[in-house]
């Protein structure tokens, strides 16, 4: 079965709304695991829109599973990483304007100082992806950079007008997984992801990890928590054969 990592910022983000102290996202991140979620997901990013240092200190400590950081490639965020351990990084690209994560990270223009951190990352004992759009020239780099998984960017998929449009995405995708997994990289993917439309991702080759977020957490304000994650486990428990 692919794994579900369940990224809890949004909770973080309606209790920021307010600046205080609820909803509590390790709180959700308890919830999520006992549905049967096999990670957490958290993205600190450098202005703490939504995420706090707290919240990932107290997760660390917390989380049974397997705890995921995303974060940019800051020098203030790394040495954040460095000292809590998280199991994971992802590495995303990072701007303040952004209402979410828009594209894969440029790994090819920036190779040197993702490598560097990649390095840094690993010495700590942490396992390291990088977002990427699914490219050969940016899973390449990837590669050379170090990174143990690549994070397959599904946005574009999530978003086509069309079931032509969907079906392109799809092939690039698969063929991308292919591809990543002929470099010796291991293959996550995510963003854009919902109930409706996760269905098909499944068959992308080597698939391990599905990362989602805003879709499980709009479904858990009507249903609960516990009852969002199963409902998307059973999606990926089903598997691609049965597509």
């Amino acid at each position: 079965m692919i794994k579900l990592g369940v990224n809890i910022d949004h909770v973080a983000t309606v209790r920021q709304a307010r600046r205080t102290v609820e909803p509590d996202p390790v709180a959700a991140a308890v919830l999520c695991e006992l549905a049967g979620a096999h990670g957490i997901t958290a993205h600190l990013r450098e202005d703490r829109r939504h995420m706090q240092d707290r919240d990932l200190e107290i997760l660390r400590r917390t989380v049974r599973t397997r705890l995921n950081l995303e974060m940019a490639v800051a020098d203030e965020i790394v040495s954040f990483a460095e000292r809590i351990r998280p199991d994971s990084v992802c590495l995303v690209p990072e701007k303040r304007e952004e209402i979410t994560t828009e594209g894969g990270l440029n790994v090819v223009g920036g190779e040197k100082a993702i490598r560097k951190c990649v390095e840094r990352l690993r010495r700590a004992g942490i396992v390291v992806s990088i977002f990427v759009d699914p490219v050969e020239e940016q899973i390449r780099a990837s590669g050379q950079c170090g990174a143990d998984f690549i994070e397959l960017h599904t946005g574009r998929y999530a978003d086509a007008k069309s079931a032509r449009e969907r079906l392109s995405e799809m092939e690039k995708l698969a063929s991308m997984g292919e591809f990543a997994h002929g470099m010796g990289l291991r293959v996550n993917a995510g963003h854009g992801l919902t109930y409706g439309n996760v269905r098909p991702v499944l068959r992308i080759p080597h698939l391990e990890e599905l990362n989602i977020g805003h879709s499980i957490i709009s479904r858990a304000i009507l249903v609960g928590m516990e009852r969002a994650v199963r409902d998307m486990l059973e999606l990926l428990r089903l598997g691609p054969e049965d597509l």
